[in-house]
């Protein structure tokens, strides 16, 4: 019988078909909120606890996953990641309450949060060859899914109402285990611990104070745009404390934390996706305000500029990924920093003076710096992660992108206020300029580390 681990090809569209399902499912759940309402005869403002809680779980799972793969193998948590998402799909549709979808929900989170971390960790072992082509297959995929879902789920949804947009996860999911059952390498066999090694290796206090340190502070963030939830900012911050100190203290830690210290390079790397990820959310949530209460165009229409801007990601990825691949890391994360501040700058002389296609261009500049750093910062994540750790950092990298992007629906709360006008979008584009210019100061600073600190 054929050995199908072996097959480059095969072992990528399996990583990615799993990595896909974490944005699509993100994406697709925003337009079917108004059906989703209706049906269970709630407010919008409960409703929309199915975006939140999702990303709220997403942040705090990725890590955990992350550290759970690095002990019992990463194969195992990406196949695991894989029911937990099917159990959602075929739950989901017939939830007779909203607490029920809620969970189901949950379960779709932490199933798909659990996917990237293990498909990662398992690329930088076994591709070593065109790691950076490797990387930006994945990236254009998730890009692609992220753009497309509100589309691909507003066609569901006129076929098959809401639960359409879980149902149509069953297929997906049957086709990504049969590919990662026979594609993905099997675990080491070192990774067979006893229960009680694995439970002393994960320290379930340290997680536990990590996400309960993430879930307050994101609550509290979120709650900035309305009446501020000051309860959950204090209790995240004192959790954070008390996950610092007890990090530190621990013999076996489930987040190194002096490593953010040593490895200047990781944390680096983090800071920018961070900043990244708030400048491309604000943009992709931004611009349809702009474009529909600024330019007073049709939906339609707007959606068609927003696909022009978010197929950035698409058309450059590939280009970055085999640049990466001939001259590493350094320079292509500089050029992408300084796309995005360029056209922040840009944006902000020419805003309102030229025609809208020479706006999209000016944007596209943005979007596609956003887009290098996708690639580019993902390889030199791994580039300087420990390897015993690869799994926490990739779960890390992705809580980085979840924070960035709820840094940015905080800030368009704040600088849109109950309604849009063309001077908040001015505010945005000088918030665009500082952030870009915090990014390549971030970038040239991490150019300037030696490499020798990420080594184990």
């Amino acid at each position: 019988m054929k050995d199908w681990s072996n097959s480059r090809g095969l072992f990528l569209s399996s990583v990615a078909t799993g990595a896909m399902l974490n944005p699509l499912n993100s994406s697709m759940i925003a337009l079917a909120i108004p059906n989703i309402q209706r049906d269970f005869n709630l407010s919008y403002l409960t409703v929309s606890w199915l975006i939140t809680s999702f990303y709220l779980a997403s942040a705090v799972t990725q890590p955990v996953a992350g550290k759970l793969g690095d002990l019992i193998g990463r194969r195992k948590m990406f196949l695991g990641g894989l029911i937990l998402v099917a159990i959602s799909a075929m739950g989901a549709p017939f939830a007779p309450f909203f607490a029920i979808l809620i969970i189901m929900r949950l379960f779709q989170a932490v199933g798909s949060g659990s996917i990237y971390p293990a498909g990662i960790g398992m690329l930088r072992d076994h591709i070593h060859e065109r790691q950076g082509s490797a990387l930006a297959f994945i990236s254009l995929t998730m890009s692609a899914m992220a753009a497309l879902g509100p589309t691909i789920g507003g066609l569901l949804i006129e076929w098959g109402d809401w639960p359409a947009i879980f149902l149509i996860n069953i297929p997906v999911l049957l086709l990504c285990f049969i590919l990662g059952w026979f594609a993905l390498p099997k675990d080491e066999v070192n990774k067979k611990l006893s229960f009680h090694e694995l439970i002393q290796r994960m320290d379930l206090l340290g997680i536990l104070f990590f996400s309960i340190a993430m879930v307050g502070i994101l609550l509290f963030l979120l709650s900035l745009k309305e009446t501020v939830n000051y309860v959950a900012g204090i209790l995240g911050a004192f959790s954070l404390i008390c996950f610092i100190w007890y990090e530190l203290k621990t013999k076996i830690p489930f987040i190194d934390i002096r490593l953010f210290r040593s490895n200047r390079k990781l944390t680096l790397v983090f800071l920018q996706y961070i900043v990244l990820n708030f400048i491309y959310y604000s943009l992709f949530f931004g611009l349809p305000s702009y474009f529909q209460d600024g330019l007073h165009l049709s939906v339609a229409y707007s959606g068609l500029l927003m696909l022009l801007v978010t197929g950035m990601g698409i058309i450059t990825a590939p280009l970055v990924g085999r640049w990466v691949d001939k001259s590493g890391v350094n320079f292509p994360i500089m050029t992408g920093n300084l796309l995005t501040v360029i056209g922040a700058i840009l944006l902000w002389v020419f805003f309102d003076h030229v025609p809208i296609i020479v706006m999209l261009l000016i944007i596209s500049l943005i979007a596609a710096g956003c887009s290098f750093g996708n690639v580019t910062l993902q390889a030199a994540m791994l580039e300087a992660s420990p390897a015993h750790i690869v799994g926490v950092s990739t779960g890390l990298y992705q809580t980085c992108r979840h924070f960035g992007s709820i840094l940015s629906a905080v800030s368009l709360g704040l600088i849109f206020g109950a309604q849009f006008n063309m001077e908040h979008f001015t505010t945005l584009i000088i918030v665009f300029i500082v952030a870009g210019c915090l990014v390549v100061l971030l970038g040239v600073g991490y150019s300037k580390v030696n490499p020798e600190s990420s080594k184990v």
